[in-house]
């Protein structure tokens, strides 16, 4: 009788072996893991009033009390990037989720099902494609009260249609495997194909598109603030932050707009250079 070594290394990962070798993604992963920290933990221990204004102290720069000064409503800024970063990882990564949880599904039907319905899926991907994101954002967001989920949920239903193309792609290479056919052979349904053998084998893919996504939900979200249709007062974000920066920049306030146009660039440079050593470790293509 043979025992089993409970003693021996569990088998490494190819794919994480490759993600601990990239010195790149390992940069971005220890940068975005910092930010978070920065914008979660960070009020625990440097705790601010981000409600009430105060223009006794406005516009004041980088001193004692306040290390990276007050903007012209008198809130501590290092306080207020804590805060507004806080609400643009959760919308990125709400939105990414909302986005890829129906892009995955859509586009492994899709794969599946091939013939007229791929065709037809997929000629209205195309056309919805064609559609100016940002425009339609930005109606929706002038007509209804914006709010983190609210616009979480209108990113994400305008950043589907990536995740349904890639997860589309890669059902219809998974749908000829050797599991695949053995599953239809035994009788299993297509939802049960779909959830039990090409979504889980797909995940590669999807986790890299969700890093993607989330870089470009804070893109949006920082675009939107920027042009006054974000989130409205208390609530803040990096987006409305800079543009009451820039709208200073003559009177050389630059706390205003370096300390929040570094955290904007820092996130989105962590999540790409992340993303990109992802797609590489699973070998695909996810972009």
């Amino acid at each position: 009788m043979t025992t089993l070594d409970v003693s021996a290394p569990p088998r490494r990962i190819p794919a994480l072996r490759r993600l601990r070798r990239h010195p790149l993604g390992l940069t971005g992963g220890l940068l975005l893991v910092l930010i978070a920290a920065f914008c979660f933990l960070g009020p625990l221990v440097y705790q601010t009033n981000q409600t009430d204004v105060d223009l006794i102290n406005a516009a004041l720069p980088p001193g004692p009390g306040h290390p990276l000064g007050t903007d012209t409503n008198g809130f501590d800024v290092l306080g207020r990037l804590m805060a507004g970063g806080q609400v643009s990882l959760q919308i990125g990564l709400l939105a990414a989720l909302f986005a890829t949880t129906i892009g995955t599904v859509y586009g492994a039907v899709a794969g599946l099902a091939g013939g007229v319905v791929d065709g037809f899926m997929m000629r209205l991907v195309d056309v919805m494609l064609s559609i100016p994101f940002l425009f339609f954002v930005l109606i929706l967001s002038a007509r209804f009260h914006a709010n983190a989920l609210s616009l979480s949920l209108v990113i994400g239903a305008f950043s589907w249609l990536v995740s349904a193309r890639l997860v589309r792609g890669e059902v219809l290479t998974l749908r000829v495997r050797e599991f695949v056919l053995a599953a239809r052979v035994m009788g299993a349904s297509r939802r049960r194909i779909i959830f039990t053998h090409l979504i889980p084998n797909a995940l590669g893919v999807i986790i890299v598109n969700i890093t993607f996504q989330v870089a470009d939900a804070v893109l949006v979200v920082a675009a939107l603030g920027f042009l006054g249709f974000g989130l409205t007062y208390p609530t803040a974000d990096w987006g409305s932050q800079l543009a009451s920066g820039v709208t200073y920049i003559s009177a050389d306030y630059w706390w205003l707009i370096y300390p929040v146009g570094g955290c904007i660039i820092l996130t989105v440079l962590a999540l790409n250079l992340l993303a990109d050593t992802l797609r590489d470790a699973v070998g695909r293509r996810a972009g």
